[in-house]
């Protein structure tokens, strides 16, 4: 059925060009004769053809197109006197005689242009005149066309103050009138359309009317560009006029479309000085207009007209735009109860926007921006629609990208309250978006309260959220967050010591509710900020005194505490690790009793909890390490420890890895230090005692595999010896290294190449050595390669 209605237009169509183009054949040659009698008769027969009902829009223009060509050459004709011979105001009464009313007002409008032209008439009569006529034709489409083209013809020939047509300062209300006039009856046409035929086609004539709205507009485009059209006019006759006219059509089509034409064919300046009536029309519009939309376009006009020119700023807090807008939007979601929530809150964004750009030193009005919408949104459950997603990320997000400090956000009360409407993803995503923003413009958070309010935010990332559990979500994601979380961290400082700790107190309440999975990316990077602070305070100490002093007992307590609960959610390594970091702090500060309790858990995590051979030897070698460094202990704690760590290294599963520790032990009785421990004979000790675990170890290859195992033990042992002998460990002597170079040597027998070349950079090093000279070449004269 629709191929068929679009064929039989095709069709008509066609007849009606081939109607126009046969009269306009007679028409030219009565031109070229010229015969006025035989022009006006055929040009009558070819207007004719415009009196079709058969046509959609789009193919009515084309067949208005086809005629307005030739009415355009039977005006310069018209404009000949001397060819037709007969006086304009003649030809003005000769045409109203055509036999019907539409080719008679095409022809009407065409003598009235000329007539206009000779300026033998006053410009405002004819106009006037012409503007009446039309009112002959009210057929929508028809009409609506007519009225095109008397409107075409007409605009260059207003009598405002720039025309040549008596254009004065008296005059421009009469080409006001005739715009207006013109416009409001076009209004009434097109609004009429909406009646034509049965109900069931309205999409069809909705369609229709969207094609022909534009020939309404231009009316306001050529108002808009009258020259002479001051603020006092536009403010008491020329917006009066055309927002009487929109309430009074009660279309919501043609609502929409005019006051969207309004916001754009009008001067930014006429629409802050009129703002109130503008907006006051806004509850009178029908329910169903999109009036959020309108709004927006208004506000980012207003918006653009700011920015253009720091200038016009105070305009704004003269006419007091903000309070205006507020209030306006405000009336308009009261007024209509069922605008849903994206609609709502895209007109929040665009106040906020408009807030930021005109006036971005008032916090409070950016505050009042969001409590507004608070209280829109308060009793409604978490939004979940995408579209009012999107709208609400762009509404939190715009004060960040205008600010660019999270800081600034922080002191708006509502911006936290918003958060709480927000759905799970959402506000993973939004808290991504507050800490990107802290990173982007390094912004460093420097108050307990401050961060409190920060962490509300962000809460969507540091706990599970409405029993949504941390082993539901992607693996990648979630450790993207939380690193995110562990850098922001950093980003809050304070060189206040006492407001430090606050702060660090702070994050550790809100953080210690993250869950066993968030815990080991979280805590390390609060302990280090304490640490930090730590370092910060070295070498003050003292009792506990008032709520929460800065010390660092206090600080190594909280982190001792801190430290334990991470150690009991499956992460030991990790406790293990930092249980170290704060040792060495601890000594840093000369605080033996804290170190040594931190070794203590240390050891205790690593017997009861870490079982994995590899872990248990990376762990070893982190302890052995770190007391290595150690200078604060006594004698017999350090003996303590000492003893621990040698025994544990001697317990490990593997011998090889028993072999490494044990040597490794031999650095924690000699240190490089002025005052550090040099005792020589146990580090003699733990060497003898690697190299019997190293032989046991070639033994069980030998067993295993039946042959030698690797002797790069032996050559790290040997390595050691030297390092010992070059510290002058009076222990280590040349003749045992000469009978531990012997032994390799023995052991290397068909040993692979690689092994080869190690041992013989060791040797190649003591011979180095040797050629030294002096004290170091007498030192190494005695050992033998």
């Amino acid at each position: 059925m629709i191929a068929n209605g679009i064929d039989d237009e095709d069709k008509w169509l066609a007849e009606g060009i081939a109607g126009i183009q046969h009269n306009a054949f007679y028409m030219h040659r009565a031109l070229d004769s010229n015969n006025l009698r035989e022009a006006l008769k055929y040009s009558a027969q070819l207007l004719s053809e415009l009196r079709t009902s058969r046509l959609s829009p789009p193919k009515y223009y084309e067949l208005y197109m086809r005629a307005f060509d030739e009415l355009r050459r039977l005006e310069m004709f018209f404009a000949e006197e001397d060819r037709h011979g007969c006086p304009i105001v003649d030809l003005y009464e000769l045409v109203q005689h055509a036999g019907n009313v539409l080719p008679r007002l095409y022809l009407l409008c065409t003598v009235g242009s000329v007539y206009i032209k000779s300026k033998e008439a006053p410009a405002k009569e004819v106009l006037k005149d012409l503007v009446e006529m039309c009112r002959g034709v009210q057929h929508p489409i028809r009409g609506l066309f007519l009225r095109s083209y008397l409107s075409q013809i007409g605009r260059d020939k207003l009598p405002d103050i720039v025309s040549e047509y008596e254009g004065d300062t008296d005059t421009i209300m009469d080409a006001v009138e005739f715009v207006l006039q013109n416009f409001m009856e076009m209004n009434k046409l097109w609004v009429r359309m909406q009646h034509q035929g049965p109900f069931q086609i309205k999409e069809k004539v909705d369609k229709e009317r969207n094609e022909l709205r534009d020939l309404v507009g231009k009316n306001l485009h050529v108002l808009s560009q009258i020259e002479g059209i001051d603020l006092e006019m536009y403010k008491d006759t020329v917006l009066p006029r055309v927002l009487e006219q929109v309430v009074n059509c009660k279309d919501e089509l043609a609502q929409f479309y005019l006051m969207e034409c309004i916001i754009q064919v009008f001067p930014d300046e006429y629409h802050l000085q009129t703002l109130e009536t503008l907006l006051g029309v806004c509850p009178q519009l029908q329910p169903t207009v999109d009036i959020k939309t309108v709004l927006s376009q208004l506000m980012e006009r207003l918006s653009n007209y700011a920015s253009s020119s720091p200038e016009v700023l105070p305009e704004f807090l003269q006419v007091e735009a903000f309070a205006k807008l507020s209030s306006a939007i405000g009336k308009v979601i009261e007024a209509q109860v069922d605008i849903p929530i994206v609609g709502a809150i895209s007109l929040y964004v665009s106040l906020l926007t408009f807030t930021l750009r005109v006036h971005p030193d008032r916090l409070d009005y950016v505050d009042q921006v969001l409590g507004a919408c608070v209280k829109k949104l308060s009793g409604k459950s978490k939004i979940e629609d995408s579209k009012a997603t999107k709208q609400v990320v762009a509404l939190l997000s715009a004060p960040l990208e205008k600010y660019n400090d999270v800081v600034t956000a922080l002191t708006l009360s509502n911006y936290p309250r918003f958060m709480d409407f927000l759905d799970d993803g959402t506000n993973k995503v939004m808290a991504m978006v507050i800490i990107q923003s802290i990173m982007k413009n390094i912004t460093y958070v420097s108050t307990a309260d401050k961060v409190d309010v920060l962490f509300e935010l962000i809460k969507g990332l540091i706990k599970d959220l409405d029993g949504t559990s941390a082993d539901e979500l992607d693996e990648e994601d979630f450790k993207e967050e939380q690193n995110s979380v562990a850098r922001l961290i950093h980003m809050l400082h304070n060189d206040d010591a006492e407001e430090m700790l606050k702060i660090i107190c702070t994050v550790r309440k809100h953080i210690m509710t993250g869950g066993p999975k968030r815990l080991p990316f979280t805590v390390p990077p609060l302990v280090f900020s304490a640490l930090k602070l730590v370092r910060q305070l070295q070498g003050q100490d003292g009792e506990v005194v008032g709520e929460v002093p800065a010390k660092p007992k206090k600080i190594f307590q909280l982190l001792n505490e801190t430290i334990e609960i991470l150690s009991s959610l499956q992460s030991p390594e990790l406790a293990l690790r930092l249980y170290l970091q704060c040792a060495e702090a601890a000594n840093d500060s000369y605080l033996e009793p804290v170190a040594y309790e931190f070794f203590t858990q240390a050891f205790v995590l690593y017997e009861e909890e870490i079982a994995d051979s590899k872990a248990q030897v990376m762990a070893i070698h982190l302890i052995i390490g770190t007391l290595q460094r150690m200078n604060v202990f006594g004698v017999e704690n350090r003996d303590t420890l000492t003893h621990k760590a040698t025994g544990y290294s001697a317990k490990l599963l593997k011998k090889p890895d028993q072999c490494r520790a044990v040597y490794a032990c031999s650095h924690l009785f000699w240190v490089d230090d002025q005052d550090g421990i040099k005792d020589g004979e146990r580090v003699l000790l733990c060497l003898k005692r690697s190299l019997r675990i190293a032989g046991a170890a070639q033994q069980m290859a030998s067993v295993t595999r039946g042959s030698s195992g690797p002797v790069t033990l032996f050559v790290e042992i040997l390595n050691k010896y030297l390092y010992f002998f070059d510290k002058g460990n009076q222990q280590i002597t040349s003749a045992a290294i000469n009978r531990l170079i012997e032994l390799t040597k023995n052991e290397m027998q068909g040993d692979s190449a690689i092994q080869d070349a190690f041992f013989a950079n060791t040797l190649r090093y003591i011979q180095f050595q040797k050629q030294k000279g002096g004290a170091i070449g007498e030192k190494y004269k005695e050992i033998d390669i």
